[in-house]
């Protein structure tokens, strides 16, 4: 019987690949790749010879629907993998897998490399529950809001991907918004130049600024949010004006100060913060 699998490959060390996934790979009529020409160096160190084609977040929806056809009509087992680690996390894989559960074809996940997984595993932060975001976006108003949400999520323990050339610029952000955190940054993980940044988030990022080999490699970063306060998570503005109102009441503080201790509390970006400040002092003028 036809059947999908999801086959994890090394995200560094050749020797973790599994034997069981080395058999499947050689044992299915087609594999999708993220980079076939990445992958190909793979096959030819464990010889394995089946046919490669590409399988990537430009193509994944359109080749889904292809693929699922031979699949079904042609009694094809196939296997999809990344260019490194577990396909699905992060990673193109979704729309077939969805797609296969939808059809009825038999999906089989295979045991291997995860580098979420993996720098959970050695962080010395707890992990009896955790959030995975993935990469953050780019925009500084996107990533305020994205951590914001990280901020207020009573899950405390988070899990990030991130690029070399942006992993300083995003832990000065986390710094911005949880001064509080603890953080394990690791870099080139199972790599011959594997390395952990461990500690509160102003010490790691003094340690990543002065690593001269800081923009090499690829980055996990797992933290712990200290600063989420649930008494002061506010899901709507009316909340917001109220906790800014009362600091300018209660602490005899100026709109300026009370905006700032509520974005260094986590409670709102400085954007939000500021629009809500504007309502607030219209109304002690008119009041």
């Amino acid at each position: 019987m036809s059947k999908l699998y999801i086959v994890p490959t090394p995200i560094g060390n050749l020797n973790d690949m599994t034997p069981r996934a080395v058999d499947i790979l050689k044992e299915c009529d087609l594999i999708l790749a993220e980079d076939t020409r990445h992958s190909q160096k793979l096959m030819n160190y464990f010889d394995i010879n089946t046919k490669l084609i590409s399988y990537h977040k430009f193509n994944e929806k359109s080749r889904t629907e292809e693929i699922i056809e031979e699949i079904l009509n042609d009694d094809k087992s196939v296997a999809i993998i990344t260019d490194a680690g577990t396909p699905c996390i992060s990673d193109p894989g979704y729309e077939i897998v969805k797609s296969a559960r939808e059809q009825g074809i038999e999906v089989i996940g295979l045991a291997g490399a995860s580098a979420a997984i993996i720098a959970l595993s050695i962080a010395g932060i707890k992990t009896d529950e955790f959030v995975f975001y993935g990469f953050l976006p780019r925009k500084k108003s996107e990533i305020d809001e994205a951590l914001n949400k990280i901020l207020q999520n009573p899950i405390k323990t988070f899990v990030l991907y991130e690029s070399p050339k942006r992993v300083i610029n995003l832990i000065e952000n986390i710094k911005e918004h949880m001064p509080n955190a603890d953080l394990c940054v690791c870099k080139e993980l199972t790599k011959i130049h594997e390395r952990c940044f461990y500690g509160k988030v102003n010490s790691v990022l003094e340690e990543l600024k002065n690593y001269t080999q800081a923009e090499k490699g690829e980055y996990v970063i797992v933290g712990y949010n200290n600063d989420y306060k649930e008494d002061d998570i506010k899901e709507d503005n009316i909340s917001l004006y109220g906790i800014i109102f009362d600091k300018l009441i209660s602490k005899e503080y100026s709109i300026k100060e009370a905006v700032n201790e509520v974005v260094q509390e986590g409670i709102a970006t400085k954007n939000d913060a500021y629009k809500a400040s504007l309502e607030v002092k219209k109304f002690i003028e008119n009041y």
